[in-house]
């Protein structure tokens, strides 16, 4: 057995980089973090042996900056390199940066990361190895007047694929001819800024297509084995959702098996050609109505976020394998220790991404401080979270939105499935919206119980997702949450008010008071909270006595457009958790969370005079942001004419390109350039309206 490396620098952050520093610690291996400023408190950083800064929060300063992690690893004297996945895990410059100043890369060989990590050449190299691929036309350096001329020839419906990079990136599905120029531009654009190329090229658009892939591990004497397969067709934006292995596809058809060991065999001659070595994943489009039907799709060199599904199910000789373990052993020199009849899958894994994303707002990623956490459910049995969440942890626009993972392993799917589910909604983040209720929905679908997949079935399934709404409860419970020692709604309305203690031994004349006394009853507290798109004024009566408010815990909730509502304040808190910041409350209940609010007079004031005017208006005049992030693009300058659904600019955030669009004809001022940053809510435009003739 060669001897495993003394120090290992992980150049990555989040979830990925944690789980890998756990792994190097159980081998007793010293792990160094990298952080950009941006992370300097992040939980990698804090979790490893030692760190070093590498540059801004800019990705391309520090994560992407190959000279600053070179710099690293002498400064900290790592022999080798883990890249987790995303950055700089495909990048073929790096890792021969890192060969030439004699860091071991723990990836894949040369070789299979410059075949493997373009699309188009690895398509057609594996094509030559008897593997087979969709139809299309992968030739690099075609322009998009190639791919229009082209498209005809293969038909339609096409998918436009970057030949760089990968997780959906810049992936675009075009019906019609007259949509494809449109679609190049946005994809190329994607490309470039993703993965610094913009080289496309186009594939035929498999009809009820589902997503299969294939764990493969290869050492350096030649040794390829696969470890089963993984469904990943429950995809949003060709972005993987929920993943699970083994196939339900192949545990459910009754040549499963014999498809099975096709899939694998044609996964180990892809990694075969390419001498490969290490961790990798081999990515198949399958038929639904013809599952022996398959087509390559690509190779990702690299550990694969979905990767713990297979570490659940997979048994080497009857035991569980750590593939981070793996791929440390296979670039110390190490041989693999087994063969393809020593693999076998035990039960069925399920996993969960978590994202920092508002489902109800078209999944814009969103940002915030996480203000309350709790992953406890990690101790459940079967149920494992990595995550690189802690308490405090400010989530910017400058990184992936993913936040953790939560898997869920059972002796057969439905078990894992009901785990899984149970998992999300005893999962608790607060301080910004999460996509955990739109988890939970996806899991509860009759379609996804019964294993019915495909990558479109979360666009189809969307529109009749009923995603829960803030209710007078949840106004009611918010004063309450703000401080939860008093026993009473009551007495939170009187402590705000300023009544709570003990009264003076001589109270001050009437008309100096600031408790809104009065003759006869006392005035109902009264206080407004804001929820996206919502609006609730909440009061409370009660009577004064000692001090205090003594009142019945009921309160009355009203301008929710539904009319004033009665609710009743006894054992609410019971069935939240919430925390607050500020005058802000975070509240949560079994995976749904929600963030209202308190409005003082004069915003409360500001608010309902913007409805009004919304009220009369068909359209907002002035164009916001809706998340925060970086100008990409600008398409109209000031003064221009526009037509109503003009696309006018595009902002980037967090791997996400969302185009604002105009609302109305008119006369446009863009008040944005290109790289600038935004805020969510900014106005970066607004549109001076067409005057009808003869007004």
């Amino acid at each position: 057995m060669s001897p495993l490396f003394d120090t290992v620098l992980v150049a990555n952050r989040g979830e990925i980089a944690c789980r890998v520093i756990a792994t190097l610690r159980s081998l007793g291996i010293r792990s160094v973090a990298v952080y950009s400023t941006a992370d300097a408190g992040a939980r990698h950083v804090r979790e490893a042996d030692t760190a070093v800064c590498i540059g801004p929060a800019a990705a391309t300063g520090s994560y992407l900056n190959i000279d600053a992690v070179i710099v690293a690893c002498q400064a900290s004297g790592a022999q080798a390199v883990h890249p987790g996945y995303g950055f700089l895990s495909e990048n073929l410059a790096f890792a021969q940066a890192l060969s030439d100043a004699g860091i071991t890369f723990i990836g894949p060989n040369i070789e299979a990361l410059n075949v493997m990590g373009d699309k188009i050449r690895s398509k057609n190299h594996v094509a030559a190895a008897g593997v087979p691929v969709v139809p299309g036309i992968s030739e690099p350096g075609l322009s998009d007047a190639d791919l229009i001329a082209a498209a005809p020839g293969i038909g339609y419906p096409l998918l436009i694929k970057p030949s760089a990079g990968g997780g959906g990136k810049g992936m675009v599905n075009v019906f019609s001819p007259g949509e494809l120029p449109a679609a190049l531009a946005t994809a190329r654009r994607v490309a470039a800024s993703s993965f610094g190329d913009d080289t496309l090229f186009l594939e035929r658009l498999v009809a009820n297509p589902r997503h299969i892939e294939v764990q493969i591990l290869g050492d350096t004497f030649g040794a390829v084995v696969h470890l089963g397969e993984r469904e990943c067709s429950l995809q949003r934006r060709h972005q993987k959702v929920i993943e699970e292995a083994p196939s339900p596809l192949l545990t459910d058809a009754p040549d499963g098996a014999a498809i099975r060991a096709r899939l694998g065999a044609a996964a180990c001659a892809a990694a075969a050609s390419v001498n490969y070595t290490g961790a990798g994943t081999v990515e198949f489009i399958v038929s639904n109505d013809a599952p022996d039907e398959f087509f390559f799709m690509e190779m990702n060199t690299r550990l694969q976020v979905e990767h713990p599904v297979t570490e659940m199910v997979v048994r080497v000789s009857g035991e569980s394998l750590d593939l981070v373990e793996w791929q440390v052993r296979i670039a110390a020199g190490e041989a693999l220790d087994f063969d393809q009849d020593a693999v076998s899958l035990e039960g069925h894994a399920t996993e969960a991404r978590v994202y920092a994303e508002n489902p109800a707002e078209g999944f814009l990623p969103a940002t915030g401080t996480v203000v309350a956490l709790d992953e406890s459910v990690a101790g459940r049995e079967g149920v494992r979270v990595d995550s690189s969440l802690m308490d405090g942890l400010e989530i910017s626009a400058n990184y992936d939105p993913m936040l953790a993972k939560v898997i869920a392993w059972g002796a057969d799917r439905a078990q894992s499935l009901s785990r899984l589910d149970q998992a999300l909604a005893h999962y608790l983040v607060l301080g910004l919206p999460t996509n955990i209720e739109y988890l939970r929905l996806l899991l509860a679908d009759p379609h996804v119980q019964a294993g019915h997949l495909d990558t479109n079935l979360i666009e189809r399934k969307l529109p009749g997702m009923k995603f829960r709404a803030i209710s007078a409860k949840e106004y009611a419970v918010a004063p309450w949450a703000l401080d939860a020692k008093p026993t009473s709604l009551a007495q939170v309305a009187a402590r705000q008010a300023g009544q709570a203690g003990a009264p003076a031994a001589e109270p001050p004349r009437p008309w100096e008071r600031s408790d809104g006394w009065r003759l006869g009853e006392p005035e109902p507290w009264r206080s407004v909270w804001a929820a996206p798109g919502r609006t609730g004024v909440v009061t409370v009566s009660g009577n004064r006595g000692r001090g205090v408010m003594e009142g019945p815990g009921v309160v009355n909730v009203s301008g929710l457009g539904e009319g004033p509502q009665e609710v009743s304040a006894d054992g609410l808190l019971n069935d939240y958790h919430f925390a607050h910041q500020g005058d802000t409350v975070f509240l949560g209940s079994g995976g749904w969370s929600v963030e209202l609010v308190h409005l003082d007079r004069d915003a409360a004031t500001a608010r309902m005079i913007a409805g009004l005017q919304r009220a009369d208006a068909a359209a907002d005049p002035q164009l916001r942001s809706p998340m925060p992030g970086t100008v990409t693009v600008v398409n109209a300058a000031t003064g221009q004419r526009v037509e109503a659904g003009d696309v006018l600019l595009a902002v980037e955030a967090m791997k996400m390109e969302h185009q604002i669009v105009a609302p109305m004809a008119g006369t446009v001022h863009i008040g944005v350039a290109v790289g600038v940053l935004v805020k969510a809510d900014q106005i970066v435009a607004s549109i001076q309206e067409d005057t009808p003739e003869g007004e």
